[in-house]
């Protein structure tokens, strides 16, 4: 496959509000995850992260926003209708939530799912995929494959764009590669939030964003690799989806902020999509800390990315319908 134009949208300058935002992450953040960072990895801090999405709960759903639980084996899901958004589930947007690959999940994930639905005028499937420590970080993908499959029986996959951001960036791809190891057609689209792409972390530790990052993440990728990844060749392209081979992927989006430590894996992973003639953009915000996007409407620039990301998928929807 010959390469084909990688488009780089370089947005800037940082606003005053994204500034301060990025000085409290700095001051507040940045602490914590040290000490998350310094200590083991071990169930008890798995149970403290995993109160994340129980502690997510208790606030007030978001107006406008209707949701649908669905039940798989040994999973769930929940189907996400933004506001302004109708009932009907021609197309849909497959999401897969961040969160290390060991917490987070459809009550931390609902407010910006349903703002990204929104900007696309199309209902998401929001899925709660087994995590660490229920399923090694290996197996997460199955799940995520499962719904996929799952929405390929009463649809065709130009009408579904899978989604997801950081660790849901990295099962993103991961979900596109498996769906082709197994034979399943591939989907509209891919879009990436500040996604991790590749596990060994030797390009991100000498990279210049380590000292950049306002949340200086570094020490906890270390601890979160050598403790659940240890057993796994990080250069293995089913662990590592930069290393794999991407021909055949559909048109992707990747956007990450400039000063962010997992910057370089969305560089080089739109240099090597662009390689292997996957036409790719890969949009990159001035200085925004790591998926902005959870800001919505208080920050300008969340608020125009969640925008451009709308315009991605509504014109994915288009070309594959158009069948370009």
């Amino acid at each position: 496959m010959p390469p084909t134009t990688l488009v780089i949208d370089r947005r800037g300058s940082a606003s005053l509000r994204s500034r301060v935002i990025a000085g409290g992450v700095r001051r507040v953040l940045r602490p914590r995850l040290a000490r998350y960072g310094a200590v083991p990895f071990d169930e008890a801090a798995l149970r403290r992260v995993a109160a994340f999405d129980r502690f997510a709960a208790r606030a007030r759903p978001p107006r406008g926003v209707r949701t649908e639980p669905v039940t798989f084996d040994g999973f769930g899901a929940e189907w996400v209708h933004g506001p302004g958004v109708g009932r009907a589930r021609e197309r849909v947007v497959l999401y897969l939530h961040g969160g290390a690959w060991v917490c987070c999940g459809l009550n931390t994930h609902r407010r910006m799912i349903a703002r990204f639905g929104a900007a696309a005028g199309v209902p998401a499937l929001s899925v709660d995929y087994r995590m660490i420590p229920a399923v090694p970080f290996e197996r997460e993908v199955e799940d995520c494959v499962t719904a996929y499959r799952w929405l390929l029986e009463d649809r065709d996959p130009a009408d579904i764009v899978i989604m997801g951001d950081s660790a849901g960036g990295h099962l993103t791809f991961a979900t596109a590669l498996r769906a082709r190891e197994e034979g399943l057609p591939q989907p509209a689209a891919l879009v990436a939030v500040s996604p991790m792409l590749d596990m060994d972390l030797t390009s991100k530790l000498a990279h210049a964003n380590t000292l950049l990052d306002p949340s200086a993440p570094a020490a906890l990728l270390e601890r979160l690799v050598e403790a659940h990844l240890s057993h796994l060749d990080l250069t293995d392209p089913a662990v590592s989806p930069i290393r794999a081979d991407l021909s055949g992927l559909p048109p992707t989006l990747l956007t990450a902020g400039s000063t962010e430590l997992l910057f370089c894996d969305s560089e080089e992973m739109a240099r090597r999509l662009a390689d292997a003639g996957v036409p790719v953009t890969f949009q990159v915000w001035d200085r925004q800390i790591h998926v902005f996007q959870m800001f919505g409407p208080l920050l300008p620039e969340s608020r125009a990315a969640i925008h451009e990301i709308g315009v991605f998928v509504r014109a994915a929807f288009a070309r594959a319908a158009a069948g370009c």
